[in-house]
Order: C-alpha cells, then structure tokens, then sequence
C-alpha cells in the first residue's frame, strides 16, 4: 500500500508541477504561486482546527524559513517551466534531493556510496539535458531559475525535515502561512491580485490542493512503508511532468537531452535510495 501512495504522490506533484507552469504561461509566476498557496493555507489550516494545534515553539524557525525558500523556488520553477522546455527544467529542478544531503554533511553526516554516485550521475544528466538549451542562448534563463528552484526545493526538504521533529503539521502549516502573508504584502504594496481572473480560480485552487495532497500522500506513504522506497517512487514525479508536456505540449528534446534527463533522473533516484 505504501508504494501504491508513494507513486500517486508522484503523479500528483508531476500534474500539479505540469499544471503549474502551464497557467505561468499566461498569468505571472508569483501571482501563481501566490493564490495556489492560498488556497493550500486555506486547507493546511482546517486540518490544524480539526484536531492537529500547534504543539511547542520549536518548529516556527523552520517553518518559516521553508516558506520563504518554498516561495522563491516555486516561482522560480514555474517560471522555468512556463519559458522554458519543462522536459529539461523538472529533472533539474529534482536536483534539489542533494542540497540535504550537502547540509548534512556539512553538519558531520556521512552518507553512502550510491548517494555520491547519484549526485554525479544527476549532474552529468542536468549537464546533457541543459547543454543544447545553453548554446541557444536563449534559453539560458530558465535552466538558471530551475537551478535556483533546485536549491530552494532542497533547502525546504531540509527546513521541513527539522520542523517535523517537533510537529510536521505545524511545521506545514506555519510554512504556508508564511509563504501567503508574504506574497499578500507584496500584493498590497503593489495594489494588484497579479492580474487573477474568475476563471484562473479554479486551476490555482487545484494547484494549490494537489501540492498539499502530494505531501499528505508521501508523509502517509512514508509511515506505512520503507522510508528507503517511498523516497525512490516519491521522487518520480518529474517523469509525470515530461510525459504531461510531451502529450500536452508536444515537446520532443534530442536524443542525448533525453539521456540526460534519464541519467538525472537516474541520479536522483540514487540519492533517494542511498
């Protein structure tokens, strides 16, 4: 069962990422992210009332600060994948597995073998897949935003891993709350809802609710199961968001692009695994 919930989370994140840069095609990033994560608050915030209080202090350091760096990696990210081809910015973007492991070393741990190999794999893939988008020139922009996504994914994986040893609700919940009143300052100082139609509210609101389904899929998946397993299939969701734009889109990479998202995804998988 686990891995059954652990591969939905994978299709959800993809969709959602997918569905994500498809409306930053038409409406800013920020203004994206901003009503998407409204309307995750808004959700975050029944499960905090019906019965999940925030316990302890504790986790408010980390829970902002995932705010914050969840911020500027999703708007970055939808701006790669709204400018950019997605099929080379979701496998960079996953990159962003390797930034805990870093700062975990950093702090004295020592991961395994395969974990070192899979962040050489992933970079020799991003380098394959990015490599003909960079000598366009053109295109160098969005490979550069889903870097800094890359980091801002990863610092959030670890802000979240330290806010769950206190509470991994609140720690959720304080995120988005931080996230939200940030971009509703924004939004007064400039005097503007980023240019959101009635007709955008629906597809944001499912941005926003299929992103918070993917966490509440992968944390269940990760009680029930191998936490060594669940990561490995939680971390699938890029491959959604290709096939999506390749379907949707009809974006075909060439053939040693295609290698290298397969290799980055390779990658990323190792370091799940590791």
């Amino acid at each position: 069962m686990s891995a059954v919930l652990a591969l939905m989370s994978s299709l959800v994140w993809g969709s959602s990422d997918f569905l994500g840069g498809l409306r930053a095609k038409v409406l800013p990033a920020i203004a994206v992210v901003a009503w998407s994560q409204v309307f995750g608050l808004g959700a975050m915030t029944i499960v905090v009332l019906a019965g999940h209080p925030p316990r302890g202090t504790a986790w408010i350091p980390y829970a902002v600060a995932a705010g914050v760096a969840g911020a500027i990696a999703l708007v970055s990210f939808y701006a790669a994948l709204a400018t950019g081809t997605m099929g080379v910015v979701a496998p960079i973007s996953a990159m962003g597995a390797a930034v805990p492991v870093l700062l975990g070393v950093a702090q004295g741990d020592q991961p395994a073998p395969l974990v070192w190999a899979g962040m050489a794999v992933a970079v020799l893939g991003t380098v394959l897949a990015s490599g003909p988008e960079l000598r366009r020139g053109v295109h160098v922009r969005p490979v550069l935003l889903a870097v800094v996504a890359a980091i801002g994914f990863g610092l959030v994986l670890f802000f979240i891993d330290r806010g769950a040893r206190s509470s991994l609700v609140s720690t959720l919940w304080g995120m988005r709350l931080t996230s939200a009143a940030a971009f509703a300052v924004i939004g007064l100082s400039r005097r503007s809802a980023g240019g959101v139609r009635r007709q955008d509210v629906p597809w944001l609101a499912a941005i926003g609710l299929s992103d918070l389904s993917a966490n509440a899929l992968f944390a269940a998946a990760s009680a029930q199961g191998l936490v060594s397993v669940t990561s490995v299939l939680g971390s699938l969701y890029p491959v959604v968001t290709i096939l999506l734009a390749r379907v949707v889109l009809g974006e075909r990479l060439r053939v040693i692009q295609n290698i290298g998202v397969v290799l980055s995804l390779a990658g990323v998988v190792a370091i799940a695994t590791g």
